[in-house]
């Protein structure tokens, strides 16, 4: 059974470098991403769409997936075993969603894209301003 798209929503594909990870996710055409700036994003470069559980599908490369974590532990961050890449994950601040690497993207799939930067450094006091972006609307 395919999942339904909210109308203002279409299907965006996304993976590793190596193409040993690939997923799509239904995400508006006109999008913001978050450039976080705390210790693992900065190092990485990870710029965040996070969308809702219901709205990823990892379509290959389960097997291919390492995890890591830290600190907390609830952020499960996935790691392509063979390239490295982090393409996605399930963020601290929205467990019941992804965090997906506009990065891993090719960004002519959406009308326009707006970064803007999130203060990850003071995560406990920012967080609450991504919560909402993981909740299902459609």
């Amino acid at each position: 059974m395919t999942k339904q798209v909210p109308a203002k929503r279409s299907w965006k594909k996304g993976g590793c470098h190596c193409g040993a990870i690939a997923w799509e996710a239904a995400l508006d055409d006109d999008i913001v991403a978050d450039e976080c700036n705390c210790s693992i994003c900065e190092k990485v470069g990870f710029q965040h769409v996070i969308a809702p559980a219901s709205c990823f599908r990892l379509l290959n490369g389960k097997e291919q997936l390492t995890t890591y974590t830290f600190n907390s532990g609830i952020a499960q961050h996935y790691f392509c075993k063979h390239c490295g890449v982090k393409s996605h994950y399930i963020p601290r601040s929205n467990p019941d969603g992804f965090s997906l690497n506009l990065r891993c993207m090719d960004v002519t799939q959406f009308n326009s894209v707006d970064i803007r930067p999130f203060d990850g450094k003071n995560w406990e006091a920012n967080a609450g301003k991504l919560a909402q972006l993981s909740k299902d609307d459609g």
